[in-house]
């Protein structure tokens, strides 16, 4: 994987653009190039929810939340990859349909308050994670690209089921419900985010960084 500095990287015409204009519209369109990052992967968080399957065992969907997540993480960086998925629950406490569907757990800010609420509150802290790793340096080779992500799964799994411990009878029963269905289908997918990464890089023009 190609090696990525510390600060903000942009495709060459956004960089011809920024240098064509003041100072002062330099930072703005800095800035709203921030902005859209955090607002797409936060969009991009919210179309994975609505592809989900309900598991008849437990109250925790399969769903591709988790590597977007992730992704977005290792390409925003520490604080816009917690920015986006702070930007992703605060659509849905404000009511949008944002969230997974499910027959017996509410849109809104009940949710979160609901048995698979730890895993939806642990996406900032697991973004903010997988983005510091990355932009120190683990997004350029797979391997530790991989262990970044790990890490931020775990956070992810960490947060959920201790969470859902509150619900599920103790924490025996909340690893049978929300850990060991799970675990195997998103260590695949973290594999396979870590694959896409510098095409990702390529099509977004983003790069691991220390924001």
């Amino acid at each position: 994987m190609q090696r990525h500095s510390a600060t903000v990287q942009f495709h060459p015409a956004t960089t011809w653009l920024a240098a064509a204009v003041g100072t002062g519209d330099e930072r703005a369109i800095s800035l709203a190039i921030r902005a859209g990052a955090v607002l797409f992967v936060a969009v991009l968080t919210a179309a994975a929810s609505q592809v989900s399957v309900p598991l008849p065992f437990t109250p925790v969907p399969f769903t591709f939340q988790p590597v977007i997540v992730l992704l977005g993480a290792a390409l925003l960086g520490p604080r816009l990859g917690a920015y986006s998925q702070l930007l992703y629950l605060a659509a849905g406490v404000a009511g949008l349909p944002v969230f997974a569907a499910s027959a017996t757990l509410p849109q809104g800010a009940a949710r979160l308050l609901g048995p698979t609420g730890g895993y939806l509150m642990a996406y900032p802290a697991a973004a903010c994670l997988t983005g510091w790793l990355a932009s120190r340096g683990f997004d350029r080779r797979y391997v530790t690209a991989v262990a970044a992500m790990l890490a931020g799964l775990a956070v992810v799994f960490c947060g959920g089921v201790l969470w859902l411990a509150q619900f599920a009878g103790g924490l025996g029963m909340a690893l049978r419900a929300g850990f060991l269905p799970f675990v195997l289908a998103d260590l695949a997918k973290v594999c396979v985010a870590a694959a896409v990464l510098p095409a990702m890089w390529r099509l977004t023009g983003l790069g691991s960084r220390t924001t």
